[in-house]
């Protein structure tokens, strides 16, 4: 496991231990959740525009001081999803931040994902409370708790883009019945990127699975050649985030849509 991913899980530890001392389950509770699948799969071009200061292997992106004004950007685009990068060590995210802006779309027809590295049962409940639809589980680092991590999402009221990077792993988010699924292009080992990924393992994804490119999309035409490709949705972050004008960005990728 590369250092990387090292450094970001056993930070999540820390931050779980400090979670489990600190929220209080009296303020669980169950809330309408939008359905992350019906509104990713409702049109052709669909796009899960995200909230994105940095990366573990890049470093700083961009300033984000008000995460709820670029979402709104993303909206006017027309991004169907808005993914909130919570984790702070690695991409300088927070809970904070996927309140704000689920509470300023909590009105519209879109999806919210929280994605972070989560691990345990009490992160679904804390993402839940903050007004998240959906939530990210991946394989590569749950393995076997990625089924139970999926039930506890579904109990509460969530569901789950399910990210897997190979073959296997894809099997396995299959068999556990996830229907969701998103194939990064990102090795979470090495954290290099192969674009050519995504478009390997589509084949092998069943039709009644939602579908989901992550990783590498730079351009609108790589965003479309998913799309062609038969993927339901593409996940853009890095791009946008770096876009003088994300809303455009996203409209040229929904074009002829």
């Amino acid at each position: 496991m590369h250092d990387y991913l090292k450094a970001i899980l056993k930070n999540k530890k820390q931050e779980i231990a400090h979670l489990k001392a600190n929220f209080s389950s009296d303020a669980f509770s169950l809330s309408t959740k939008k359905s992350f699948k019906r509104i990713i799969s409702s049109t052709p071009t669909t796009i899960i525009a995200e909230i994105k200061r940095r990366s573990p292997s890049k470093g700083h992106l961009a300033e984000i001081a008000d995460p709820v004004a670029l979402a709104k950007q993303y909206v006017q685009g027309g991004a169907a999803g808005v993914s909130v990068l919570t984790d702070k060590l690695a991409f300088d995210g927070s809970i904070r931040d996927l309140q704000q802006v689920s509470l300023e779309l909590r009105d519209r027809p879109v999806a919210v994902l929280r994605k972070d590295f989560i691990l345990d049962p009490l992160q679904i409940e804390e993402a839940a409370v903050a007004g998240a639809d959906a939530i990210l589980l991946i394989v590569a680092i749950l393995k076997d708790a990625t089924k139970i991590l999926l039930q506890k999402a579904h109990e509460c009221g969530l569901e789950a883009l399910v990210e897997v990077h190979n073959r296997q792993e894809l099997d396995q988010a299959i068999e556990i019945g996830a229907e969701i699924i998103g194939v990064n292009n990102r090795n979470l080992t090495t954290f290099s990127v192969d674009p050519n990924n995504a478009l390997k393992l589509k084949p092998y994804i069943p039709d009644h699975i939602i579908s989901v490119a992550e990783s590498g999309i730079h351009t609108v035409s790589d965003a479309k050649r998913y799309i062609s490709a038969g993927y339901n949705a593409v996940l853009v972050g890095e791009a946008l985030v770096k876009s003088e004008n994300p809303q455009q960005f996203i409209s040229a990728i929904k074009e002829n849509d």
